[in-house]
């Protein structure tokens, strides 16, 4: 990856996840970050943050800002994309922000000029419905406060069926095989390393759905289908080719 960013043109915009990685649940350490911020100031890039599920990752909506953050306190100019369809359960109402970090009060006037002129042919009167539960939500401390319990218990359940997972997998896998990046991968999917064939294999004879590059999504898995899960994987995984 940072073969990749030193490669790109300088100043290129670069599209980063801020946590939760989609689809490979594979998130950089602090560390990382902050490598790769190095290396992103150095080339004069400009990052574009997409954080499509912050509270999802940790369960903590401080702790999935950090990236960005890293970015922020070092000075850097920046673009964030930020989704509430996911962390607030407001799907279909399109709901989220678009935040700019500029170097100074004199870029910021004519960024905000070029985003009124971009918005404005693209819809004159949005849908203000899921804005204004945004609003009422992060403006009452007492339900901000209940809906960051509420992520913190999401989060939770998904490292729980994660720990299942990978204990049902350990148990039944005779060969030793390492399954513990189901633990280290974070927030909603995961990267099963099964290919196209054994995908199918899984959806033609066991009737679990998934993408087709072995991309699972641990959210729609519960409990007590983690053992089921884990036969299927294992006999996807030796059986087909």
């Amino acid at each position: 990856m940072l073969e990749d960013i030193k490669a790109a043109q300088d100043g290129s915009f670069l599209l980063l996840h801020g946590c939760a990685h989609n689809p490979t649940g594979i998130d950089p350490t602090p560390e990382q970050w902050s490598k790769i911020a190095d290396v992103i100031e150095e080339k004069n890039h400009i990052p574009f943050f997409d954080v499509a599920y912050q509270g999802f990752a940790s369960g903590s909506l401080d702790e999935d800002a950090s990236s960005v953050r890293t970015f922020v306190d070092r000075g850097l100019e920046l673009f964030v994309a930020q989704s509430y369809s996911k962390n607030l359960g407001l799907y279909s109402e399109r709901i989220g922000a678009i935040n700019v970090v500029c170097s100074s009060p004199d870029a910021a006037t004519r960024v905000k000029s070029q985003l009124k002129r971009i918005a404005r042919p693209m819809y004159s009167n949005p849908p203000v419905h899921g804005a204004r539960i945004v609003a009422n939500v992060v403006g009452d401390p007492s339900l901000f406060d209940e809906w960051k319990q509420e992520m913190e218990l999401m989060a939770g359940r998904i490292k729980n069926v994660r720990q299942r997972l990978f204990d049902n997998l350990s148990d039944k896998d005779k060969s030793g095989k390492d399954w513990s990046f189901i633990l280290t991968q974070i927030g909603m999917f995961s990267y099963t390393g099964l290919n196209n064939a054994q995908s199918n294999n899984m959806t033609n004879k066991w009737h679990v759905y998934m993408t087709k590059d072995g991309r699972i999504s641990l959210a729609g898995l519960s409990l007590a289908k983690c053992e089921y899960l884990a036969e299927a994987i294992i006999d996807s995984f030796y059986n087909v080719i």
